[in-house]
């Protein structure tokens, strides 16, 4: 997909890569137990207009994990073998999509090539923030196995302590965002698998992604500060490698760590690339909402990455208002504007923001989806939704 080396992850199934042209009613989940998706005629676009990687950001609670997930959908059924990927600690994907979704890629739809993984941050810091399987301080290869016995004896740590490490480096305690380096670390395989045409990014609320888009930084100043460790003590360092079997001719224990931020910068300037990513913000039409985003595309712009699409979620107008696409009339259900005082003046602040809205994204695709009546959560509805998004 990209020029972003990594390894295409192992957990991914090959089988069924051909495409059925109806959408599949089943769905099954990591134990292959088929679970029931009610059919409905509302039409499933075929395909997206948007680039290799899709990503939803905004507020928590605003709508993030539907758009991914009936975006991903819409691309699936166009024939991209597409991935939707959630970061967010408090996952909802599983129950947005009706289906079990374990941490890895896993295919989630019989008929379309769709698969689907929640990044799970706890199982991803069990190998450790840079991965290797558990391997000493994270699985740094060389640089842990010798900074774990030299921490020992100057701290007292186990060889598996990132918090010692930590102390070490003059942080006080855990290695600041642990957490988000590794689901980082695991989001870098899954955006460049090759298996997949297409990724759609389900984030975390706006400042658990803006740490992310951060990271790069942090990785600078972790390397500057192993480096000068490894300078001011270079004798013992040397010392410890004869005594735990080192050699002259062992590799640059930085080697892995110096890598793993290179794909972070690979991945930042995808990222910046509108050719290539798509960073949709998703708002709600009330005024606080249209601050906050405000707010995030400028923080987005401050990072270089461009917002070209704002999605206003649960707004008050009949869905045959904004698509003409064939909607199963169960999903067409207006708010009485004309009787109802509340709908009339709840309609008043979101028109009221969404002219605010419209002034500060004039020059931005601005896409709007009904507030439906009913819970938005399996196929059904997340084919009105994926509608809406055409």
């Amino acid at each position: 997909m990209s020029d972003i080396d990594v390894e295409a992850v192992e957990e991914v199934d090959d089988e069924g890569d051909e495409i059925d042209e109806s959408v599949a009613i089943d769905a099954t989940d990591s134990d292959d137990t088929e679970v029931e998706v009610t059919a409905t005629t509302t039409d499933l676009p075929d395909g997206v207009d948007a680039p290799e990687y899709v990503l939803y950001g905004g507020k928590g609670g605003v709508g993030k994990t539907t758009m991914a997930a009936a975006t991903a959908l819409s691309s699936a059924a166009g024939g991209e073998a597409t991935l939707v990927v959630s970061t967010d600690p408090a996952h909802s994907l599983s129950d947005t999509l009706d289906t079990d979704i374990p941490a890895r890629p896993t295919r989630i739809r019989e008929g379309i090539p769709l698969w689907a993984a929640e990044i799970d941050p706890d199982a991803a810091m069990e190998d450790g923030v840079f991965g290797a399987d558990g391997e000493p301080m994270g699985g740094m290869g060389d640089l842990g196995d010798q900074l774990g016995p030299m921490a020992e004896m100057l701290g007292g740590i186990d060889d598996d302590d990132e918090a010692g490490l930590g102390a070490m480096m003059g942080m006080g305690g855990s290695m600041p965002g642990a957490d988000e380096a590794a689901a980082m670390r695991q989001l870098l395989e899954y955006l460049d698998d090759p298996r997949f045409d297409r990724v759609v990014v389900d984030t975390a609320p706006t400042g658990h992604t803006l740490r992310l888009l951060q990271l790069p930084e942090i990785m600078d100043s972790m390397v500057g500060r192993f480096m000068s460790i490894r300078q001011r003590m270079s004798g013992m360092v040397d010392g410890l490698k004869g005594m735990f079997g080192g050699g002259e001719d062992d590799p640059d224990p930085s080697a892995d760590l110096e890598d793993l931020r290179e794909r972070i910068e690979r991945l930042r300037a995808v990222l910046r690339d509108p050719d290539q990513t798509d960073f949709r913000v998703v708002m709600i039409p009330e005024e606080m909402s249209v601050v906050e985003s405000e707010r995030l595309v400028g923080r987005l712009g401050e990072f270089g990455i461009p917002v070209q699409t704002l999605v206003v979620n649960r707004v008050m107008e009949s869905v045959d208002d904004i698509t003409d696409a064939e909607i199963d009339p169960e999903w067409i259900v207006t708010p009485n504007l004309e009787d109802c005082e509340f709908c009339q003046r709840r309609w008043q602040v979101q028109q009221d923001a969404l002219q605010a809205a419209t002034d500060l994204f004039r020059s931005r695709t601005v896409k709007r989806v009904p507030l439906l009546a009913d819970e938005v959560r399996g196929e059904a509805a997340l084919r009105v939704v994926a509608a809406c998004l055409r």
